[in-house]
């Protein structure tokens, strides 16, 4: 069994907590503007959530202007460098990071965790996809294990994410679950959704791992199929795809997502943006948001974000262990 939700008594409890903000509220204008840095390229699961709340923030009237940096490099390492160095000039910035910044501290790709920034707030949860393009034979998880054990280098894998990534460690995850090596799959890693994207239409890898909401996009647009989902069960924005479990791989996964400041961000500010997160979740413009992405609703801001994240260092350090990570 290869299951991994967040914890389910966390993921119980913030979801709880993201349902607790009472009545819909008066789009109140709380921020003049924002700027969102994202450590990744365009077509990623950071760049949709954070264009996708900027969008729900600016669309409600709770935010005046949003503005969106790409930031690459470093396995999101070069954007948290950044905030660092650039602290005091960063006081209108979020940047936006999930699952990856746990794993890659854990391995090592760079010195930093979270501890090194200002948490602001965990926001969603996105479930992780296999897809192969629109045009390959393979058309569900059992045809796609058949082609990897005919040919295990030959079926190669990509991701938006480095190895021992997020993306990567979802698909070791599958393999484990399908009876084989986690560690022998064949990994090629791609920055962000885009490139990723880009590999998977000329053939270079046979399926792609992504953010369950990047899948629907791609799907929607006639450029892949879904193999895989890995929710409990079937995900409405897109319930045409399976799940991991209804084809016999006990496989499931929540990557959450949230955001972050620079370190020493004024009290004043960090409560200004806990304050405008909270109030999202209760406007018409971040459902619509929500819903057409597939995202789960994931609120937990300050000292909870502090203990959800180091939760999720113990889960997945665990994990990693186990698949031969770490």
């Amino acid at each position: 069994m290869t299951s991994f939700a967040l914890g389910r008594r966390t993921l119980m409890a913030a979801a709880a907590a993201a349902l607790t903000f009472g009545s819909p509220v008066m789009a109140e204008q709380a921020l003049d503007k924002l700027h969102f840095l994202i450590p990744g390229g365009a077509g990623g699961g950071w760049d949709g959530t954070a264009r996708g709340t900027g969008e729900a923030l600016t669309k409600s009237g709770l935010v005046g202007t949003a503005s969106y940096e790409n930031m690459s490099g470093g396995g999101g390492g070069k954007a948290i460098g950044y905030l660092i160095e650039n602290a005091e000039s960063l006081e209108d910035t979020l940047m936006v990071n999930s699952t990856p910044i746990v794993i890659r501290s854990l391995t090592g790709v760079f010195p930093h965790n979270f501890r090194d920034l200002t948490l602001v707030a965990g926001t969603i949860g996105d479930y992780a996809a296999l897809v192969v393009a629109k045009d390959s034979p393979i058309n569900n998880m059992e045809e796609f294990l058949a082609a990897y054990r005919e040919d295990p280098r030959g079926t190669a894998v990509g991701g938006g994410s480095v190895p021992g990534g997020m993306d990567h460690l979802v698909a070791a995850m599958v393999m484990q679950s399908a009876g084989e090596d986690p560690t022998a799959l064949k990994y090629i890693p791609y920055d962000a959704g885009g490139k990723a994207m880009a590999a998977l239409l000329s053939g270079e890898i046979k399926a792609l791992s992504t953010g369950f909401s990047e899948a629907i996009a791609l799907a929607e647009a006639g450029e892949v199929k879904i193999l895989g989902v890995t929710a409990d069960e079937r995900v409405p924005a897109y319930d045409a795809a399976a799940t991991m479990k209804e084809q016999g791989l006990d496989t499931t996964f929540v990557n959450w997502r949230g955001f972050f400041g620079a370190p020493g961000l004024s009290e004043d500010k960090v409560a200004a943006y806990q304050d405008v997160l909270a109030k999202m979740y209760d406007t018409p413009e971040w459902e619509d948001v929500r819903a057409r992405n597939g995202w789960v609703n994931i609120h937990n801001s300050g000292d909870e974000f502090k203990a959800f994240l180091e939760g999720q260092e113990k889960v997945i350090g665990d994990l990693m262990k186990q698949l031969g990570f770490l």
